[in-house]
């Protein structure tokens, strides 16, 4: 195969995976759908389709950029390499761009589908309570401008990559990220009306466990680009490989958050065997090509007993999450990215630890300041009746199923 035949099956390989992570928004959609009440769908619909629309044009504005600078002009910490997408001319931005491995445009969509999935993991974590405007308002400026700057300091060759931390696909990069903010949004915002009581935990349980089903299934089955594609090539030995340990790890997460339900909650409980499963694709995405088959179910079946015992906890300390998006993307996050410094031979424990601390700092003191400034600014949390009715009619006047809604905006 010559140089232009592997050029063409490299870049349409990348643009295979950039669809599938694409996907993967319908599976979060129908996900978060499921596990919530009838009420809010709506809703929840039109967050995570303004999310994309978010996450692209930012990305495309000043993202891009930003993640990648090029020179960093404060340490390895901050670059910005201009506004707007500033595509090398003729062959740069062809088959000279990245090695010959795709071009410029495939690099740019690739990376901005990614974008969008830190503020949609927030979006589960504060359903069925936030104000519409202020979580839009809150994603613009998370995604345009605190998840590249995070990325760069691995993926655009900032510090942490200098120090040798490695996140091959996103356990931390997009997933802690999204999850640390997710964690300090709904702590400020507060539980669900209803959701503790003095008697203890009180089950708001979701509407449709077919149609979370569906998402997690689309999920699975769009990280086979989320990962696949962070080969950044169609090679055949990388490619397969990931694959493996990306479903091996999924596959023992079932079996973990299974084996916590039964013996520890004492029930067959199918929205934790559907978190398990996200938790095992999360927790194998930073070593997913340097984490052998074997050890992957490891780290998968960790990851899922992991998720069973961080909802719990969450729910301990009082802090709503209805989905579980903080237990799956943060925690089996962290754990992931450990996990690459214990089962992966030629990568350091302690500089995946500084790498975790670092974006977890960042993280949270950045959606601290954006969330609580938003909350005294214009306020975060739609009304009591607001609630109690729901946000399909509150905020869009609409109904998801026609005439199942009873309640009416006076």
């Amino acid at each position: 195969m010559n140089s232009l035949e592997l050029f063409t099956v490299n870049n349409l390989w990348m643009l295979v995976a950039t669809i599938l992570v694409f996907i993967m928004h319908l599976g979060f959609s129908a996900l978060e759908t499921g596990l919530t009440r009838t009420k809010n769908t709506v809703n929840i619909l039109f967050k995570n389709v303004s999310i994309i629309s978010i996450g692209l044009l930012t990305y495309a504005l000043c993202g891009f950029n930003l993640m990648y600078p090029g020179d960093f002009s404060i340490g390895q910490f901050f670059g910005f390499g201009g506004w707007g997408l500033n595509v090398p001319a003729g062959d740069a931005g062809l088959i000279e761009y990245a090695s010959g491995q795709y071009t410029y445009y495939t690099d740019f969509i690739f990376q901005a589908m990614f974008a969008a999935t830190a503020a949609t993991i927030v979006s589960g974590a504060v359903a069925e309570r936030i104000k519409l405007n202020s979580f839009l308002l809150f994603s613009l400026l998370y995604v345009a401008l605190i998840y590249p700057i995070a990325g760069s300091w691995k993926w655009g060759g900032g510090f942490l990559h200098q120090m040798g931390f490695y996140d091959f696909a996103g356990s931390t990069v997009v997933h802690s990220v999204g999850g640390w903010a997710a964690l300090v949004c709904a702590y400020l915002l507060g539980p669900r009306i209803g959701k503790y009581t003095k008697g203890g935990v009180k089950p708001i349980m979701g509407h449709n466990m077919p149609l979370a089903a569906i998402g997690v299934f689309l999920l699975w089955f769009g990280w086979y680009g989320f990962n696949g594609g962070s080969v950044l090539s169609a090679d055949p030995g990388s490619v397969s490989y990931v694959f493996v340990t990306t479903s091996l790890s999924a596959a023992a997460g079932i079996v973990g958050s299974l084996l916590a339900s039964v013996f520890y909650l004492k029930t067959n409980d199918l929205s934790m065997i559907l978190n398990g499963s996200l938790a095992g694709l999360v927790g194998i995405t930073a070593g997913a090509d340097v984490i052998s088959p074997m050890n992957a179910i490891y780290v998968g079946l960790i990851s899922g007993m992991l998720v069973v015992f961080s909802i719990i906890f969450f729910d301990k300390i009082k802090i709503d999450d209805p989905v579980g998006a903080i237990s799956v993307h943060l925690v089996c996050g962290i754990w992931g990215t450990l996990a690459v410094g214990i089962f992966s031979t030629n990568h350091s424990f302690g500089t995946q630890f500084i790498g975790v601390l670092s974006y977890g700092i960042f993280s949270t003191l950045s959606a601290f300041l954006i969330f609580y400034s938003i909350k005294v600014l214009m306020g975060v949390r739609v009304s009591e009746q607001e609630e109690i009715i729901g946000l399909d009619i509150a905020e869009h006047e609409m109904e998801s199923y026609s005439g199942f809604q009873i309640f009416t905006v006076e």
